[in-house]
């Protein structure tokens, strides 16, 4: 249902002022039922088909604040809209304590009617949308699927559902903030492994020697520090599933290591000099292109090819946008109990806007717009002025094609430093989640830094 063409019920026992009410809102193109007094306008609602009540409050019989009372017992989901004269203000007012929507006071200009009119509408279709996309919600929730309804995210899940049987390697590749490391878990709870233990390795996040230790463990007395035996990720992930994320950043020292338990199913301790046997199932990630890395000699083709026994491709937001309302469905109901406040949703004004951006951080984005939306919403529903400048501003691709444009001319070098140092005021010097960003390596963040304060100096 939309503002257009609702079915609108009016009752009051003046009977011109019914038939003013009635020309004014059929001109707006809705449909008017009549009622001379409360219990005929109960009569009508108790039929069904009714989107919005307008009644005086002043009535013989059945007064308007019975009315209400009454209306939400029939027909919780309709709206009431009170008629009232100034002396009657005080009790209009407590009247929506009842779960009135709003109130008019007389007289009015029909302006003030139809605005409220559309406003109560807009109301009632959210609550509509939210609950059809609750609906879907719940659907994909029973059978154990990662939100998404879309046709790129179907595209995605089928391949997600034909090859967690298995027990191939997987490699996932897409953009920051796409959901990948979601995905590798769906394949684990999918596989015939989902008894065994999931286990998380950021490659990017750990400097190599402690990538190495982390990931095979090592024995007492193997390098300063290590006072006790530790197992590694490998060993705590046997007869289960390693998700090595952003793999692209592992070293070319690390890599052939990597190759050795792919192809041998063994490893050896830092510092130990027996093998290890595991059985792993490894699904890793990346944004990056590493195709291209094997032929700049960046990565091993040997382990790429080990790697990449089958790829499943994450579409990025932009790609699936049909996906972005119940996503925010799913973010406003996460976020506003975390913060224990009551948000109903968006307005379609601040959703059109939304569905309109070019999400480059795509879903980490999209979650990190709501829940700001829910923490700076003045109301029950987030509107244009709660989310940022950039997704505010009609999708954003007019200010990046502005933000281009005054580039030209500057040397590729001082672009680069300057992105480099605008994305680590963002991310509050967090050089992790700049790399993120900035689709790098971690490690070259560092290196460019050491770099410009060497020029610098």
């Amino acid at each position: 249902m939309s503002d257009d063409g609702a079915t609108l019920l009016v009752a009051d026992d003046d009977p011109g002022l019914r038939e003013s009410l009635q020309r004014t809102l059929a001109r707006a193109g809705h449909r008017v039922l009549l009622a001379p007094d409360g219990r005929a306008a109960l009569e009508q609602l108790q039929g069904g088909g009714v989107d919005l009540v307008v009644t005086d409050l002043k009535m013989p019989g059945l007064n308007g604040l019975e009315l209400l009372r009454a209306a939400k017992e029939v027909a919780p989901d309709v709206d009431v809209i009170l008629l009232t004269a100034f002396g009657t203000v005080e009790e209009a007012v407590a009247a929506m304590k009842d779960g009135a929507y709003d109130f008019l006071t007389k007289p009015f200009r029909g302006e003030q009617l139809l605005k409220l009119v559309g406003k109560a509408l807009e109301r009632r279709q959210l609550i509509q949308q939210n609950r059809s996309l609750q609906r879907q919600l719940e659907a994909l929730r029973a059978k154990g699927q990662i939100i998404g309804a879309s046709a790129a995210w179907r595209r995605t899940m089928t391949l997600v559902e034909q090859v967690a049987a298995s027990s191939a390697t997987v490699l996932i590749q897409g953009e920051s903030g796409t959901g990948k490391e979601l995905i590798a878990r769906q394949i684990h709870e999918l596989s015939g492994r989902r008894s065994g233990p999931f286990v998380a390795v950021n490659c990017a996040a750990l400097p190599e020697t402690l990538l190495e230790s982390e990931l095979f463990g090592y024995e007492r007395g193997a390098f300063t520090g290590a006072a006790v035996r530790k197992e590694g990720r490998f060993e705590l992930a046997d007869s289960g599933t390693l998700f090595l994320d952003e793999v692209a950043d592992l070293s070319l020292v690390t890599q052939p290591k990597i190759l050795r338990v792919l192809q041998e199913g063994e490893f050896e301790h830092l510092g130990g000099t027996r093998p290890l046997r595991v059985d792993v199932r490894i699904v890793a990630a990346t944004n990056a292109d590493v195709s291209q890395m094997v032929r700049e000699k960046r990565f091993r083709e040997d382990l790429y090819y080990r790697l990449n026994v089958i790829t499943v491709p994450v579409p990025p937001l932009r790609e699936r946008r049909d996906d972005i309302r119940l996503l925010v469905q799913f973010f406003v109901r996460h976020y506003a109990a975390k913060n224990n406040r009551r948000i109903e949703g968006l307005t379609e004004e601040a959703m059109q806007q939304l569905e309109q951006y070019a999400w480059p951080g795509n879903v980490r984005e999209l979650e990190n717009v709501i829940e700001r939306g829910v923490v700076l919403a003045r109301g029950t529903l987030i509107d244009v002025p709660d989310l940022p400048p950039e997704v505010a501003g009609g999708g954003g691709q007019s200010a990046v094609s502005q933000g281009i444009a005054s580039l030209i001319g500057v040397p590729l070098a001082e672009i680069e430093r300057r992105l480099l140092e605008e994305t680590l005021r963002v991310t509050g010097g967090n050089k992790t989640r700049t790399a993120q960003l900035l689709g790098i390596d971690v490690r070259t963040v560092g290196r460019k830094l050491e770099r410009q304060d060497e020029e610098a100096e």
